[in-house]
């Protein structure tokens, strides 16, 4: 109801657009042509110079408004170094911005048309065509350099004492898998792959996935100042491992492994501190739009430190013992059967 709503606004909007031009034409045919168009000139001039002033305005207000949505400070190394590239983009474009829009205005509004001054036509200059192409030029190059050395840096190797996790894309959530103490993640083969109980399909027949432990939840457990390799794939369709708070993403594509690294630098709990939420959390999100589910792709990670680490991790029983439970005992040879108690004639002591 509200888009027809909408729609209809738009329109009268238009009509009433059309009425007040063509009433502005029947004006023009009855007050004299040149004179209601000088009219119109300076009422435009002044009105663009306004709309200058006030779009600047706009900007400042929205950029109030919005200040508390926007990302906590970086809680990685390589998103410090990404915010300091951001800051230095937008104080390059923001100062050119700032330049080309004023000159555009005050030329619109200083040389309106006037029956005083002629157009000059300025066809070419090659001193002025070498300048503004040069200087554009070198600048967008200093800014890529400074992009590609930063995805360099997160893409290549990581540092040998990085801890590794395999994330993996599913539709509609992420499936965590982490090494045992042997510090080495299995093989997996993508025709052993069962819902049941062989979410990732893993070998059993290497025995580094005997130690591996999945979490269904889409949980990334991380201790904080230690490298983390990712390493990212798909079961079904394209999706896309992000990690704002970090300032990170990366494709998790189908058949293909993908990987990134990073160094968490702030625990959950202190980034509870300062953002000043006692209920923040660090939000893995898909984003690729990849399902009808797509929306609540979502999944938490938890940095804390080396102790909490261990002792959460100490808790977690291997995939491979979840997946195939060992057979009840059978009882001794000779051994007396176990005794059942009737629950209905059971008597209860109180």
């Amino acid at each position: 109801m509200s888009g027809l709503l909408s729609i209809i606004l738009m329109m009268l909007v238009f009509v009433i657009i059309y009425q007040i031009a063509k009433a502005s034409e029947y004006a023009t045919i009855l007050r004299g042509e040149e004179k209601i168009n000088a009219r119109v000139n300076r009422t435009m001039a002044w009105l663009l110079v306004a709309f200058f002033f006030l779009g600047l305005y706009g900007i400042f207000m929205c950029h109030q408004a919005l200040i508390d949505r926007m990302l906590p400070i970086s809680a990685s190394e390589h998103g410090v170094e990404y915010d300091s590239m951001f800051l230095v983009t937008l104080v390059v474009t923001g100062i050119v911005f700032f330049i080309t829009q004023t000159a555009l205005f005050w030329f619109a509004y200083r040389y309106q048309a006037s029956q005083k001054r002629t157009a000059f036509f300025y066809a070419h200059n090659n001193r002025l065509e070498i300048v503004w192409t040069t200087i554009p030029a070198i600048a967008m190059a200093v800014l890529v350099a400074i992009g590609l050395r930063n995805w360099g840096r997160m893409t290549g190797a990581a540092p040998k004492d990085a801890m590794v996790v395999e994330v993996v894309g599913k539709q509609f959530n992420w499936i965590i898998r982490y090494p045992g103490k042997d510090g080495a993640l299995g093989k997996r083969d993508f025709r052993k792959i069962n819902d049941a109980n062989n979410v990732l399909g893993l070998d059993w027949n290497d025995k580094d996935n005997m130690d591996d432990v999945i979490a269904q939840n889409g949980e990334l457990h991380l201790v904080v100042n230690k490298p983390v390799s990712l390493l990212i794939g798909s079961r079904d369709v394209i999706h896309d491992v992000g990690l704002p708070h970090f300032r990170m993403k990366m494709d998790a594509v189908p058949g293909i492994v993908t990987t990134i690294w990073f160094t968490p630098t702030i625990t959950t709990a202190k980034m509870k501190e300062i953002t000043g939420n006692k209920d923040f959390v660090y939000e893995i999100s898909c984003d690729q739009m990849c399902g009808k589910g797509h929306y609540s792709m979502r999944g938490t990670v938890i940095v804390e430190t080396q102790a909490e680490y261990d002792a959460w991790m100490a808790k977690q029983q291997t995939y491979y013992a979840s997946a195939n439970p060992a057979p009840a005992a059978t009882p001794a040879e000779g051994a007396a059967p176990e005794q059942k108690t009737d629950s209905v004639k059971a008597i209860t002591m109180k």
